[in-house]
């Protein structure tokens, strides 16, 4: 396979060069892209004196705009995604190729116990992965993890639904699933983070940023896993409603017909939410898998 390692960078010129030297030490004649995102240290210098192609924006766009341009750049069949800040170990590339030859098309590093930056990083992502396997109907093991191989040109279908910001791993992740491609996990440890580099995530306006990318995400994929719960909840509690008010007072108040009726239509909301959905991720081939006419068929 033809490998390319793909690093967004912003003002990490600490340790950038160690994390492409680490890469370099493994795979000598790999085609390494680091996305300098809008650094104002040296940052590209670095990058470059360490043997790395290096795109740069002229400003900083995010995370997930860095990942984008890195993946529409890349020369290999495969890409692995990777911090610069020297969180992930170079060495566990081995063993996330060695599963996409196995055959799956994303291979996401998962963080085990104590890979987290702090106790409630870890808290609120082991809630992310819970609602997340709830929407997509599979057992996702790190949902924000940034080390993932891939499989380039299915990684490139999702290009338009990634967010600029720091939510690409949750997005990529449950379009994969969706999108019925093969997943799989394989535990690494990550480490903290190099004293010169200074993280960029702000835990609760990006911990919010997650969560609502995980609904839009469930909205687009599986609409009616989150409209027909709160549809039932709804038109449930007009029926419990409408027990006590016919018990007590012995008729069918206004309450409970718009408890009854608002349930029914969110239900009915979801479930052409679903149809659209269907229809909107056909496969692009059906349109061409009859033949033009040819002009002896004409004749």
């Amino acid at each position: 396979m033809q490998i390319t390692v793909i690093i967004p960078a912003k003002n990490e010129s600490g340790s950038i060069g160690s994390v492409i030297g680490q890469v370099r030490k493994i795979f000598e004649n790999i085609e390494v892209i680091v996305v300098d995102d809008g650094s104002t240290d040296g940052t590209e210098n670095v990058a470059k004196n360490a043997g790395a192609q290096v795109i740069s924006h002229p400003y900083s766009k995010g995370n997930g705009a860095a990942i984008k341009t890195g993946a529409r750049s890349a020369q290999g069949e495969v890409i692995v995604f990777m911090d610069a800040d020297g969180q992930h170990n170079a060495g566990d590339i081995p063993r996330l190729l060695a599963r996409i030859n196995e055959g799956y098309d994303m291979v996401v590093g998962a963080r085990q116990k104590g890979s987290q930056a702090n106790v409630g990083r870890g808290l609120a992502n082991g809630f992310y992965n819970m609602l997340a396997s709830y929407m997509t109907g599979q057992k996702i093991e790190d949902l924000t993890s940034g080390f993932r191989a891939v499989r380039a040109s299915k990684f490139r279908e999702f290009l338009s639904l990634l967010p600029n910001g720091f939510s690409y791993p949750t997005t990529s992740t449950m379009a994969f699933f969706r999108a019925g491609y093969a997943v799989a996990y394989e535990p690494i440890h990550a480490s903290a983070r190099t004293r010169e580099g200074k993280s960029h995530i702000k835990p609760l306006k990006d911990g919010v940023r997650f969560l609502l990318i995980i609904f839009k995400i469930g909205t687009l994929y599986s609409p009616l896993k989150l409209f027909a719960p709160l549809a039932l909840t709804i038109f449930l509690t007009g029926l419990a409603y409408y027990g006590y008010t016919f018990s007590s007072i012995g008729r069918f108040t206004n309450m409970s017909a718009l408890l009854l009726s608002t349930g029914i239509l969110i239900f009915l909301m979801g479930l052409i939410s679903e149809q659209i959905t269907q229809l909107m991720y056909r496969d692009s081939n059906a349109d061409y898998e009859v033949a033009p006419e040819s002009e002896s068929d004409k004749g």
